[in-house]
This record gives structure tokens, C-alpha cells and sequence, in this order.
């Protein structure tokens, strides 16, 4: 059994902690809904990597300030790698395709680059990231991103146990989308993100719960800032 925490910040902000490795996501973590300051996230929450799907500031967020201040590498689409790397910070870049294997972060531990339907400034495509531990995968975030016909073959080769899908519209996949996308992908649990942040990506959470269990589809986990969870897979 893998232990997985999942903590939510707030936005498209997440750590998940996979065997006590610490893992950040598109960390802004002084995001407006987020009731964790910078210092308290860096005092309560281990980093040991820092994933970054796109180059759109809402999402590189705090990911400097964190890599400075605990020498965590980041891991990310070859663009903002060079980009980072030219800045002074160390990190892994990588590419959309099969898991990147990060045993030099811990033993079998991987991530894989998916596409998303994005933008990205001029720093690569967008994309969305799955941890992998031993093979399993477990956290699949689809970073920004609307619905795409691709999101069957993530389910096919990996149907991830945690799906993190955005549901707030505008920018992003709305309920709709996202209803259809938790089908497509095949995730045990399912957990929203990016809405409510500002006026045009407001959404009801628990309308989308509503409409994926009534579907049968997954089990949704509305999480509120802050909030951390623990699953065994």
C-alpha cells in the first residue's frame, strides 16, 4: 500500500505527500482563497519536489520563493526548464510523453507530462502531471486545461486513483467538461479545482459532486483550503 496526503491550498494549489516524499503543485500558495501564509506552508510542509504545469503566473505562484528557501528541485515541460535553470534554480525537464523516472528524488518515484488544452506565454505547451510511485498512478493534475478526446487514453493506460480537474469555466473545463472528463479518465476520486478564485471562474463544487456520483462515476472530494486528506492505494 502507497500512503497519499493530499492537501489543498486553494486555485490549482496542492502538496501531495507520496511515502513522506514532498511533492508541490502549481503552488501559489498566497492565492486568494488560501488561508495558509507563504511561512506557515514552508514551516508545516516538506518539499522535496515542485511541479509546475505551465509558465501562467496563477500557477508558477510561490514555486521561486519555495526553491529558494528549501533547495527543492522542480520538475516541469522543457521551456521553463531552460528558463529556470538560466535563473539559477535546478530542476528536471521533461516532456509529454511515458513517466520520467526521478529515483534521484526517491526510489520509484515517476511523473508523466499529459496534454492540456492551454496557453503557456511563450514557455512550451501547457500540460497537466501524473506521480507515479512503483509503476501506480496515483495523482493525476490536469493542470489548465479544457476537455480533450485524449483523457480516454490517460484512463486506459492509467485510470489515476486521484483525478485533481479544474471545473470553474472561462479559462478552464466547466462542470460540464469536467463531468465528462472524470468518465473519460476513470479516477477513483475525484477532486475540484480553479473556481471561485475571481468573478469569472465561479462554479458550485457540489453541483459537480452531485452530477458525477448520481452518474456513478467516481467519488468527489470537495476540499477546502487548507484542508488536507489521506488515502491508502
Amino acid at each position: 500500500m502507497t500512503t497519499v496526503k493530499l492537501t489543498y491550498f486553494g486555485h490549482s494549489a496542492f502538496h501531495v505527500e507520496v511515502d513522506g516524499v514532498g511533492i508541490a503543485i502549481d503552488p501559489w500558495i498566497t492565492n486568494p482563497l488560501s488561508k495558509t501564509t507563504l511561512e506557515d506552508y514552508l514551516k508545516n510542509f516538506k518539499t522535496d519536489l515542485v511541479v509546475i504545469t505551465h509558465a501562467h503566473e496563477d500557477h508558477i505562484g510561490d514555486a521561486l520563493e519555495i526553491m529558494r528557501r528549501t533547495g527543492a528541485k522542480f520538475f516541469s515541460i522543457h521551456e521553463i526548464y531552460v528558463d529556470l535553470t538560466q535563473k539559477g534554480f535546478q530542476g528536471i525537464g521533461a516532456n509529454i510523453g511515458g513517466p520520467a523516472k526521478l529515483d534521484d528524488v526517491a526510489p520509484g518515484l515517476g511523473i508523466a507530462l499529459t496534454p492540456a488544452t492551454h496557453s503557456s506565454y511563450d514557455k512550451g505547451v501547457p500540460t497537466g502531471a501524473i506521480i507515479f510511485k512503483d509503476g501506480k498512478a496515483l495523482v493525476y493534475h490536469a493542470g489548465d486545461t479544457g476537455l480533450f478526446a485524449e483523457m480516454q487514453f490517460i484512463g486506459e493506460l492509467y485510470a489515476p486513483k486521484v483525478a485533481l480537474l479544474p471545473i470553474g469555466g472561462h479559462y478552464t473545463m466547466d462542470i460540464e467538461q469536467a463531468l465528462l472528463a472524470t468518465k473519460l479518465l476513470r479516477p477513483e476520486v475525484v477532486v475540484p479545482m480553479h473556481y471561485n478564485t475571481f468573478p469569472p471562474i465561479r462554479a458550485d463544487p457540489n453541483e459537480f459532486k452531485q452530477k458525477v456520483e448520481s452518474a456513478g462515476l467516481a467519488k468527489v472530494r470537495v476540499m477546502e483550503p487548507g484542508e488536507t486528506v489521506t488515502f491508502e492505494f
